[in-house]
């Protein structure tokens, strides 16, 4: 079991990432206001705080979580590296989709950082949402057979 210690969106394909207590998340929009939320196999993101540091560890760069564009980070839950397993939080069911891979807008931010993110899923997950509902800060995520 995981815990959701970051929630972020952003309303345009290079806007600033804002932060959020909550969000609701939809079958319809994802993260509600997010703009990559109505693409079916990228509605959700989520990045694991743990893989981010080791991350930022290896740039030599404490950088802000926000800088991957993730809408959720995640403390303590190892993600599954695999297409199809579930995720749940609260009443919302996550479907892991792929695997979210760093492209050139990482160097963008910070030189070194796409390769520092391209091993082992390190990226984070992408995830087509099952369920809707409620996430806040501090909420429990757990692996799930549905």
């Amino acid at each position: 079991m995981g815990t959701v210690i970051g929630i972020a969106r952003r309303e345009s394909k290079r806007a600033v990432m804002e932060t959020l207590e909550s969000a609701i998340i939809s079958d319809e929009t994802g993260v509600a206001d997010d703009f990559r939320g109505t693409s079916n196999l990228r509605q959700v993101t989520l990045l694991s705080a743990m893989v981010w540091n080791k991350v930022c560890q290896e740039v030599n760069r404490d950088l802000p979580w926000t800088t991957r564009r993730a809408n959720l980070l995640i403390d303590g839950l190892e993600f599954p590296q695999q297409k199809g397993e579930l995720l749940k939080i609260g009443e919302v069911l996550l479907q892991i989709t792929m695997e979210m891979k760093p492209c050139y807008r990482m160097d963008e931010q910070f030189t070194g950082l796409k390769e520092a993110l391209k091993p082992e899923w390190r990226g984070g997950i992408c995830c087509k949402v099952l369920h809707g509902g409620s996430v806040t800060i501090g909420d429990q995520i757990y692996i799930t057979s549905k």
